[in-house]
């Protein structure tokens, strides 16, 4: 069994129609459909291995969960896509109907409708227990088949992309037509970068560490498995537990890590820091990890694992205004870069938080005061900050309008406190910095399935897998075409190709327009003639005649210049 727990202000939904031939009967009420307020909907998916057994362990999450954020109403919501491993509807019903018995004397519980196509409506409460996912297997209950290795190849293979539904600029569907990455079962959720998605990620990656250290960042690595204390300490262990990997190692818990903080916070602590030290700024690139239910994985938007570009700057409270403002400009720099429109908003204390109020309410002045002295419109989103300071966050809107909260800046007194960070100030007493956490990116595999939509695919030269493909008109041209390659390649890493097949031309520049290859360059007798080259623009159907040297040097600008 898998289900979706979500901590609801409301939920409305409405059978529409029957998904299956034998349903439930409705009643007329039911059939008008429901609104249930402040409510725990538990988006369930009942499977092959579940039964009636299966009731009690999932009384017990749901109990564990609405404890916590503290519900009475319960909402079974039947939600068959979380799972490919569905039981019969016979099966589902009877386990639904049996759990909402059983919830019935704890909870005041209302089940949707099994069978039906429904419309729904919800909007989820911001704190970090608002959506919990969660797996319920029982003890013993295993599947006993045996496999040749041809049959388990076929099982992680069987995955297969359906784009019936996607827009023709979906990232799935150009990426695989760009051949950047891939998805397979034997890694759910984790991408498989190929040769030219894995450009484009490092060209990103290189594009920020330069930005970061002209601002003068340290860069760190820090390693992907901790042990259980550090997150313990942090507090990541108690309030993510169910979106964590654990493992073991000689009878020790360590955490696959979810965050980067805590291993910044260790580096921090190895040597005694000074005031002339701060304000501190430290990067890094980090893999991360975080369970998710298969049914809301959605390419590169919502993974398992991802990179986060994490920062954190560690500095006195005299400092703290100049470095957020520094941070505002640096994020928007990068947005603008891509032409990416955003906006802000200023996320407050949730229900479950560490800190006294007192740290609050001056963490949440600070950073209205800095947004209001910028100008900056941004809106109240109360409720929604992490669970150690309120952020800053920045949104920004895709290609079909869709909005994904990318950057953040997050104002950070605990975490100090809780690590016992120090420096040594003028006067010689040890004292406690102020901590700043931030993204730009936020994931990067979000980012680029972002930048893959907002560009169709066509990416500006820096960041294109292949920047130049060298086309011969006829086979007679394919000496001239080699020259022509040669003198390109003498441009320092230049990232160029060819296609000499003996083929049309127009069979050969529909390759490289699948491919959203930045320029084209056809070579025929006319272009030997003149020692030039006819050049086609990403996208542009018009052809242009210039010579080889003027087209290499302003290359050479473009790319440099990142434009």
């Amino acid at each position: 069994m898998k289900i979706l727990s979500l901590h609801c202000d409301y939920i409305k939904f409405k059978p529409l129609k029957k998904a299956l031939k034998k349903v439930e009967e409705l009643s007329e009420k039911q059939k008008k459909g429901q609104e249930v307020k402040e409510c725990l909907v538990i988006l369930t998916a009942v499977e092959k291995t579940d039964s009636k057994n299966s009731v009690n362990s999932y009384f017990k999450e749901i109990k564990d969960i609405a404890t916590q954020v503290k519900v009475k109403n319960i909402v079974i919501y039947p939600y068959a896509h979380l799972s490919k491993n569905l039981s019969s509807p016979d099966v589902a019903v009877n386990v639904m109907k049996e759990a909402e018995k059983i919830l019935n004397k704890n909870f005041k519980v209302v089940r949707a409708p099994f069978g039906y196509y429904k419309e729904f409506e919800l909007k989820v409460k911001g704190h970090p227990l608002s959506e919990l996912s969660r797996e319920i297997n029982i003890q013993g209950v295993e599947d006993d088949k045996k496999y040749d290795s041809k049959q388990l190849l076929r099982e992680i293979s069987k995955a297969k992309l359906d784009t019936s539904k996607l827009k023709e600029n979906d990232h799935r569907i150009i990426g695989r037509q760009m051949d950047l990455f891939s998805f397979n079962e034997a890694a759910p959720g984790m991408v498989f970068w190929h040769n030219n998605g894995l450009i484009i990620r490092d060209e990103l990656i290189n594009f920020s560490k330069e930005i970061l250290r002209k601002e003068n960042y340290e860069l760190i690595s820090t390693p992907e498995i901790m042990d259980k204390k550090l997150w313990i300490v942090s507090g990541h262990w108690d309030k993510y537990k169910e979106n964590n990997f654990v493992t073991e190692y000689e009878k020790r818990k360590f955490l696959v890590k979810p965050m980067n903080c805590p291993g910044g916070m260790l580096v921090y602590r190895t040597n005694i820091k000074s005031y002339r030290d701060l304000p501190l700024r430290v990067g890094e690139f980090g893999t991360v990890h975080r369970q998710e239910l298969s049914g809301v994985l959605a390419g590169l938007f919502r993974v398992i694992q991802f990179i986060q570009d994490d920062a954190h700057v560690f500095c006195t409270e005299d400092q703290l205004e100049n470095e957020i403002n520094a941070l505002i400009d640096l994020i928007g720099y990068f947005y603008d870069k891509f032409n990416l429109k955003y906006r802000i908003e200023l996320s407050t204390r949730p229900k479950i938080r560490i800190g006294l109020d007192k740290i609050w309410d001056k963490s949440e002045k600070i950073l209205e005061r800095v947004l209001k002295k910028k100008k900056i419109t941004f809106k109240l989103n109360k409720g929604d900050g992490a669970f150690y300071g309120p952020k800053i966050d920045f949104h920004v809107k895709d290609s079909l309008n869709r909005e994904w909260q990318v950057g953040t800046i997050q104002l950070d007194f605990s975490m100090p406190e809780r690590f016992d960070l120090e420096y040594i100030d003028k006067d010689n007493k040890r004292k406690r910095p102020v901590m700043l956490h931030r993204a730009i990116y936020g994931s990067l595999e979000r980012f680029i399935g972002i930048l893959i939509e907002h560009y169709n695919g066509r990416f500006p030269t820096w960041l294109a897998p292949t920047q130049v493909r060298v086309l011969s008109f006829t086979d007679k041209n394919k000496k001239y075409a080699e020259k022509i390659i040669k003198k390109i390649k003498e441009i320092p890493n230049i990232r160029l190709d060819s296609d000499l097949r003996s083929t049309t031309v127009s069979a050969k520049v529909k390759d490289a327009e699948l491919n959203r290859i930045p320029y084209i360059l056809v070579v025929g007798d006319r272009e030997e003639k003149s020692n030039s080259v006819a050049i086609r623009t990403r996208g542009n159907k018009k052809i242009e005649n210039v010579k080889l040297d003027k087209f290499i040097k302003g290359l050479k600008v473009e790319i440099s210049s990142r434009k």
